[in-house]
């Protein structure tokens, strides 16, 4: 296969993944510490549903309340944490 024709096969694949997911761009996910901040929160939450010892205030909230998404991704990655474990644990002892 030649240099070119490989070029164009990417090409051809770059222009149908933006056709599919032109909405995601890998490079902005989670790239900034407010989007990491929400999916850490919301995977703690399901993982570790304790009550929490201190309430959400100032920045802290509002990074929450500004990428709800991220935070129920990281509620939606905490369940199928809980759901491994409890696999692992039910393969190991029973």
């Amino acid at each position: 296969m030649s240099q070119g024709t490989r070029f164009l096969k990417g090409a051809r694949v770059r222009t149908l993944a933006q056709g599919f997911f032109g909405w995601f761009n890998p490079s902005n996910f989670m790239d900034v510490y407010q989007e990491w901040h929400a999916f850490v929160e919301g995977w703690c939450e399901v993982v570790c549903p304790w009550p929490p010892r201190h309430h959400l205030i100032g920045e802290l909230l509002t990074d929450l309340n500004g990428d709800h998404h991220y935070y129920m991704f990281g509620r939606v990655i905490g369940v199928i944490t809980l759901l491994v474990i409890a696999t692992i644990i039910k393969a190991v002892f029973f």
